[in-house]
């Protein structure tokens, strides 16, 4: 899948996310082994430094952990995984919500448009 990574915000924040994306949807398996800096770099057209930073943000986190010799690794906290997933999730509904207030929709027809699609 394309990065897809677009100038109206920081680079290595889109990375990040991208990341977080990833291991919260499965691509990336608590425990498993990072691609190295620069096979991601060059996956996402980046420079390595960029890269760098944002796996840097991401061991900040405690998402991704370092291993002196071996690369750079998904935390096996899955309590840790699925609390970024309800996160991202609830921050996802409430963009659409106000972006349905913005269009002039309420909760309630908003409600129903969502029950009307999910039943198709």
């Amino acid at each position: 899948m394309p990065w897809n990574l677009n100038s109206d915000r920081p680079i290595f924040l889109q990375i990040v996310e991208r990341i977080e994306m990833d291991i919260i949807s499965g691509v990336y398996q608590p425990g498993q082994r990072l691609p190295a800096v620069r096979e991601l770099a060059s996956c996402a057209a980046v420079n390595p430094n960029t890269m760098q930073r944002a796996l840097s943000e991401l061991e900040r986190t405690g998402l991704v952990y370092s291993q002196r010799t071996s690369g750079r690794f998904i935390t096996e906290d899955t309590a840790m995984i699925e609390g970024l997933k309800q996160q991202i999730a609830e921050e996802k509904i409430h963009d659409f919500f106000e972006a349905m207030k913005h269009l002039g929709i309420s909760k309630e027809e908003t409600l129903q448009l969502i029950q009307q699609h999910t039943t198709i």
